[in-house]
């Protein structure tokens, strides 16, 4: 069950659909009837954000590397030539330490402009065995929900070194992640530059935010072709985000105590969120803001009369990365109604 919940976390942060791979302009969350969203309204990521920004300096491995993987087992890194990253966080990570030339394949939820192009490992989410192997990697970057466990095995018993990666739960989790992806690519120093930038530039947003009342903000997961609505408690991923921005993570402060957790009118009226954070495919798989504020318990929530709600594209919401300052300038500049 653990192993379940902890998937679906990593699915919500990487997008369920395929058809993640969007431009910035086609992640709005205006739909028609719905006028010319405002700030608040608006489903936009910031303007680089559907691109990543390797570090300035090309660094270049040094192996062999033994190092501890998350799954505590060691592995040895011999090569990476040909790098295979089963999430779209630990492809951002490669990328963005400027060995993108190295990675040849992708994990559906990449969905960066860099890495639009590589082929696919995965099916519906599943890695596919023969789909990496058949690429002949050096070493396979996973994060310790990736599976199933059988095409896992499979990829080890071939060979194949695999460096499992501690799951992203919060901000303090972005320059470890880093750290660890830099170690096994035989290039510490690089990892060590980009975690200190990135941490740097997530400081500097957060000075941005403006002081006075915390605004209570629901984090919702919603695919509406399927009927799925939930609210995000405690371990849904999102509170360390909404922390950051000034904010209080209004399901987990309300006593939710499971990750998600069904929409209804009960736990909306006792969240009493001033904002709503979305995912930028699931507010339009509702409608937009139109169809949003007509799912029943939203409609009576303060968020929902005052049409604030913050929509930030799938694929980077909860990556812990190095793209984290632009959620959370995004997430900030959304919420308190002055972004650019």
């Amino acid at each position: 069950m653990k192993r379940t919940v902890q998937r679906l976390r990593t699915r919500l942060a990487g997008a369920l659909l395929s058809a993640l791979a969007l431009t910035v302009a086609g992640c709005s969350g205006s739909t028609e009837g719905s006028g010319t969203p405002t700030a608040k309204e608006s489903g936009q990521v910031e303007k680089a954000a559907n691109r990543v920004e390797p570090i300035e300096d090309t660094p270049k491995p040094q192996l062999p590397v033994t190092v501890r993987s998350a799954d505590g087992k060691s592995i040895t890194v011999r090569k990476a030539q040909r790098v295979v990253p089963l999430s779209g966080s630990l492809s951002e990570i490669v990328f963005t330490l400027g060995l993108g030339k190295s990675v040849v394949a992708r994990d559906i939820t990449a969905t960066f402009e860099q890495a639009e192009k590589l082929p696919v490992v995965t099916r519906n989410h599943d890695v596919s065995a023969e789909s990496v192997l058949s690429l002949k990697p050096d070493l396979v970057l996973a994060e310790s929900t990736t599976g199933p466990d059988e095409a896992m095995d499979q990829i080890r018993n071939a060979g194949i070194p695999i460096l499992v990666v501690a799951p992203a739960k919060g901000l303090d989790d972005v320059g470890p992640r880093i750290e660890a992806v830099a170690g096994a690519l035989g290039v510490p120093a690089a990892g060590d530059e980009l975690a200190q930038r990135s941490e740097q530039r997530i400081a500097a947003v957060r000075k941005e935010v403006p002081d006075g009342d915390k605004p209570r903000v629901a984090f919702l997961y919603l695919r509406g072709s399927a009927s799925v609505y939930l609210i995000g408690g405690k371990g849904s991923g999102a509170t360390s985000l909404l922390e950051a921005a000034g904010a209080v993570d209004a399901g987990a402060e309300s006593g939710l105590e499971k990750d998600f957790t069904a929409i209804t009118t009960e736990a909306l009226a006792q969240a009493a969120p001033d904002a709503i954070l979305v995912m930028s495919k699931g507010l339009e798989s509702v409608g937009g803001i139109d169809g949003l504020v007509k799912i029943p318990g939203i409609a009576q929530t303060p968020a929902s009369m005052e049409r604030r709600v913050v929509s930030i594209e799938d694929g980077v919401l909860l990556n812990y990365g190095p793209r984290t300052d632009e959620v959370l300038k995004s997430l900030v500049g959304q919420l308190y109604g002055d972004a650019e």
